[in-house]
Protein backbone atom coordinates (compact mmCIF):
# COMPACT_ATOMS: atom_id res chain seq x y z
CA UNK A 1 0.00 0.00 0.00
CA UNK A 2 1.37 3.66 -1.10
CA UNK A 3 1.65 5.77 1.69
CA UNK A 4 3.26 8.58 1.05
CA UNK A 5 6.08 10.46 -1.90
CA UNK A 6 9.31 10.02 -0.52
CA UNK A 7 11.17 12.02 -3.36
CA UNK A 8 10.92 13.63 -6.89
CA UNK A 9 13.73 12.69 -9.06
CA UNK A 10 14.48 15.24 -12.29
CA UNK A 11 17.48 15.34 -14.58
CA UNK A 12 20.26 17.49 -14.90
CA UNK A 13 23.53 17.77 -17.80
CA UNK A 14 26.46 16.57 -16.46
CA UNK A 15 28.19 19.34 -15.03
CA UNK A 16 25.45 21.38 -13.71
CA UNK A 17 25.44 20.87 -9.91
CA UNK A 18 26.87 24.30 -8.68
CA UNK A 19 24.29 25.87 -10.91
CA UNK A 20 21.70 23.29 -9.44
CA UNK A 21 23.31 24.20 -5.84
CA UNK A 22 22.79 27.94 -6.55
CA UNK A 23 19.36 27.56 -8.08
CA UNK A 24 17.78 25.14 -5.26
CA UNK A 25 19.33 26.21 -1.93
CA UNK A 26 20.12 30.23 -3.17
CA UNK A 27 17.33 30.54 -5.01
CA UNK A 28 14.60 28.06 -3.48
CA UNK A 29 16.20 28.32 0.00
CA UNK A 30 15.84 24.13 0.07
CA UNK A 31 19.08 22.78 1.86
CA UNK A 32 21.39 20.31 0.28
CA UNK A 33 21.22 16.71 1.72
CA UNK A 34 24.45 14.20 1.69
CA UNK A 35 23.92 11.42 -1.25
CA UNK A 36 25.52 7.81 -0.23
CA UNK A 37 28.89 7.94 -1.65
CA UNK A 38 28.28 5.56 -4.24
CA UNK A 39 25.33 7.45 -5.42
CA UNK A 40 27.65 10.91 -5.39
CA UNK A 41 29.92 9.42 -7.59
CA UNK A 42 27.20 9.61 -9.97
CA UNK A 43 27.02 12.83 -10.04
CA UNK A 44 23.85 15.17 -9.41
CA UNK A 45 22.22 16.57 -5.78
CA UNK A 46 19.85 16.04 -3.29
CA UNK A 47 17.68 18.98 -1.39
CA UNK A 48 15.05 19.06 1.45
CA UNK A 49 12.60 21.48 2.73
CA UNK A 50 11.02 19.74 5.70
CA UNK A 51 10.00 16.82 4.10
CA UNK A 52 9.79 17.89 0.79
CA UNK A 53 12.96 15.97 -1.34
CA UNK A 54 14.00 16.78 -4.55
CA UNK A 55 16.69 14.66 -6.40
CA UNK A 56 18.78 16.11 -9.19
CA UNK A 57 20.32 13.14 -11.19
CA UNK A 58 22.88 13.37 -13.98
CA UNK A 59 21.90 12.65 -17.26
CA UNK A 60 23.85 11.86 -20.15
CA UNK A 61 21.57 12.84 -22.85
CA UNK A 62 19.55 15.63 -20.66
CA UNK A 63 16.32 17.18 -22.09
CA UNK A 64 14.36 19.43 -19.69
CA UNK A 65 11.23 18.12 -18.15
CA UNK A 66 8.91 21.16 -19.94
CA UNK A 67 5.26 19.61 -19.22
CA UNK A 68 6.32 16.80 -16.48
CA UNK A 69 6.73 18.70 -13.15
CA UNK A 70 6.54 18.14 -9.49
CA UNK A 71 3.75 20.40 -7.81
CA UNK A 72 5.44 22.26 -4.53
CA UNK A 73 3.02 23.33 -1.62
CA UNK A 74 4.27 26.71 -0.17
CA UNK A 75 2.49 29.39 2.08
CA UNK A 76 2.45 32.61 1.67
CA UNK A 77 2.97 31.85 -2.03
CA UNK A 78 2.94 35.95 -3.20
CA UNK A 79 6.23 36.75 -0.79
CA UNK A 80 7.47 33.27 -2.19
CA UNK A 81 7.34 34.42 -6.12
CA UNK A 82 8.14 37.96 -5.07
CA UNK A 83 11.73 36.44 -3.77
CA UNK A 84 12.02 34.25 -6.44
CA UNK A 85 11.69 37.08 -8.81
CA UNK A 86 14.55 39.10 -6.77
CA UNK A 87 16.54 36.47 -7.12
CA UNK A 88 16.28 36.14 -10.79
CA UNK A 89 14.27 33.11 -11.05
CA UNK A 90 11.10 33.42 -13.74
CA UNK A 91 7.74 33.57 -12.41
CA UNK A 92 4.32 32.67 -14.53
CA UNK A 93 1.03 32.72 -12.93
CA UNK A 94 -1.89 30.96 -13.90
CA UNK A 95 -5.24 31.10 -12.78
CA UNK A 96 -6.27 28.15 -14.54
CA UNK A 97 -6.71 25.81 -11.21
CA UNK A 98 -9.65 26.64 -8.71
CA UNK A 99 -9.14 26.84 -5.16
CA UNK A 100 -5.75 27.50 -5.28
CA UNK A 101 -3.06 30.48 -6.50
CA UNK A 102 0.09 28.55 -8.48
CA UNK A 103 3.20 29.84 -10.99
CA UNK A 104 5.36 27.77 -12.70
CA UNK A 105 8.92 28.42 -12.86
CA UNK A 106 12.25 26.77 -14.05
CA UNK A 107 15.48 25.63 -12.57
CA UNK A 108 18.71 26.85 -14.70
CA UNK A 109 18.56 23.58 -16.79
CA UNK A 110 15.10 24.19 -17.73
CA UNK A 111 12.94 21.82 -15.58
CA UNK A 112 9.58 23.01 -15.01
CA UNK A 113 8.48 23.70 -12.00
CA UNK A 114 5.03 24.32 -10.12
CA UNK A 115 4.08 26.21 -6.93
CA UNK A 116 0.61 26.23 -5.68
CA UNK A 117 -1.27 27.30 -2.20
CA UNK A 118 -4.89 26.60 -1.83
CA UNK A 119 -7.22 30.19 -1.35
CA UNK A 120 -10.04 28.41 0.05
Amino acid sequence: MLAAVDHVQLAAPPGSEGDLRAYYAGVLGMTEIPKPPVLAARGGCWFQAGSVRLHLGVEEDFRPARKAHPGLRVTGIEAYAALLAERGAPVTWDDDLPGHRRFYSEDPVGNRLEFLEATG
